[in-house]
């Protein structure tokens, strides 16, 4: 007998193969049986009347920042009610461990505190495994896997300094990123617009992400520039993975800023240039015309290079803060990936701060903050880091429309969400996956469901490994998603984000139910995953 069988549903299987109709059986944490008959004969414990709704697999969000999050909320129900099941955690560069450097956990997560929230959770771990292990006797709702931060294996053995290492400290930041591809890592990530990710060469980047190479595992990249620099940046990141026979996938894939729209079209052929070389490369995109990241991310690298507190003592120097907005209005600092001019600060928008005392500024932009304040952007910029001790998110208005679409619709990008919680966030954290299924799909015809559903599943277990995920097959994980592709739609907006969506139903995580009719049940059956 099965434990589980979800009958009378459109199976959607996560190929692109056309929907068909049947019913899909779950014993234990596994798919039994897939099967197309009208009555299945199947006998089990629990079953679900699909109602022709859809069933397919879990949806696998690539670049997620819940690494903290689930040790405050194990459910995070603002990604299970979008249908997530497994999520891929240390991205950008930043991942919680491993951490071995002395003093170094109270560091980075002061370093790190608007990217991973600041959650009171007793860091107990050093290597991958044992975060993992802290994850799991934490409990959490969805799959998580992780990739090792080439910030993180920087920090452990230079800190936070502005320079190149030696031999003898870049063999050691090698050996931290093999312990944790042998701890089950994923992959590789690194985040070169952040520091200390962007205070390295490409040699650094390379030999690094050559320890993959044994592994076959993903060098996941956000890339030096997204904007002004992007082509010399891509062409980079594309070098590093034909010199080093490693996979690629690239980050949020899009072409920011003014100068660079209408150009997807440029960028998507960069990538199937790199393909017909021979470079394994994919990517991912969240389907939205605004970024979101740390607000202290606007700053130019050399603030940084001390650490959190000097960065501090840095941002109330008044001589200090004319270099920062010359640095910024004149654009100094050649390869710099200028976030700050480059959206412009009526585009730039407090997403989060930490203290009840600015939560006012949220969902304000830069120069509205600033003009309320009576003060030039930069200053309230400082001002603000200051206060908050670094604490602030924002959310970046700065892509074109067009240029999302072309990037969707193309064949080797799947989707993710990117979502920081806490505050007023970017719509992403509760909306991406309904609002690809509703919008793009339904209303703009732009992907047919089949496509989509192959974009969020199938794609992403490949990209990552995830060998038993993706697909609707006997002997397959059991995540899935049971959804009606007729309502289905995402309800956050930027004025209004923190709203669940419609039209997800039920969400099921290695057998057990996460989500039942809309609501979550309180179940926490994810597992760390580990290679």
């Amino acid at each position: 007998m099965a434990d589980l069988l979800i009958e009378n549903a459109r199976i959607v299987d996560g190929t692109g193969a056309p929907w068909f109709r049947g019913s899909v059986a779950v014993e234990g944490d596994r798919i039994t049986d897939v099967v197309r008959e009208k009555d299945p004969g199947i006998a089990a414990e629990t079953v679900v009347d699909a109602d022709g709704r859809v069933v397919s697999p879990g949806f696998i969000d690539t670049h997620s920042h819940s690494d903290m999050e689930l040790f405050a909320d194990a459910t995070l129900a603002p990604k299970l009610r979008q249908g997530i099941t497994t999520e891929i955690l240390g991205q950008d560069g930043f991942s919680m461990a491993p951490m071995h450097r002395e003093g170094g956990a109270e560091e980075w997560a002061k370093q790190l505190g608007a990217l991973a929230g600041r959650v009171d959770v007793d860091w107990t771990w050093g290597s991958v495994e044992e975060y993992f292990q802290a994850v799991e006797e934490n409990g959490v709702a969805p799959n998580v896997g992780l990739l090792a931060g080439h910030g993180t294996v920087r920090f452990n053995v230079l800190g936070m300094a502005d320079r190149a290492p030696t031999d003898d400290e870049l063999a050691e930041m090698g050996d931290l990123v093999t312990e944790a591809l042998e701890d089950g890592a994923l992959g590789f990530s690194t985040g070169l617009i952040y520091t200390p990710c962007t205070y390295a060469d490409t040699r650094e980047v390379g030999e690094l992400a050559a320890r993959l190479a044994p592994y076959g595992r993903p060098f996941v990249a956000h890339v030096r520039s997204e904007g002004r620099w992007i082509w010399e940046a891509l062409d980079e990141y594309v070098d590093i993975g034909a010199d080093e026979g490693i996979p690629l996938h690239l980050s949020h894939f899009k072409v920011a800023g003014g100068a660079q729209h209408g150009k997807a079209d440029r960028a998507t052929q960069l990538v199937e240039t790199a393909r017909e070389r021979g470079v394994d490369m994919a990517a991912e995109q969240y389907p939205y015309t605004a970024g979101s990241t740390m607000l202290s991310a606007v700053l130019p690298p050399w603030v940084h290079a001390d650490g959190p507190d000097a960065t501090l003592e840095t941002l109330r120097d008044d001589d200090a803060r004319e270099r920062i907005r010359k640095d910024i209005e004149q654009w100094r600092i050649d390869g710099w990936e200028n976030i700050g001019a480059l959206a412009g600060w009526d585009n730039v928008v407090i997403a989060n701060v930490e203290s009840s005392e600015n939560e006012d500024v949220e969902g304000e932009s830069v120069a509205a903050v600033a003009a309320e304040r009576g003060t030039h952007p930069v200053e309230a910029v400082c001002d603000l880091l200051v206060e908050e001790e670094l604490g602030v998110s924002m959310v970046l208005h700065l892509l074109a429309e067009d240029d999302v679409r072309t990037i969707m619709a193309d064949e080797r990008v799947c989707i993710a969400t990117d979502g920081l919680f806490g505050g007023k966030p970017h719509p992403r954290v509760y909306g991406t996956y309904p609002r690809v299924l509703g919008h793009y799909v339904r209303e703009e015809n732009l992907l047919t469901l089949e496509e989509a559903v192959r974009k969020m599943t199938s794609l992403p277990a490949r990209g990552m490994g995830l060998t038993r995920k993706g697909v609707l097959r006997p002997g397959m994980d059991a995540d899935l998603v049971v959804f009606d592709p007729d309502t289905v739609e995402s309800r956050a907006t930027f004025e209004k984000p923190r709203r669940f969506p419609r039209g997800i139903d039920h969400v099921v995580v290695n057998g057990e139910p996460a989500v039942q009719d809309g609501e979550t049940t309180g179940q926490l059956p994810g597992e760390a995953i580990r290679k």
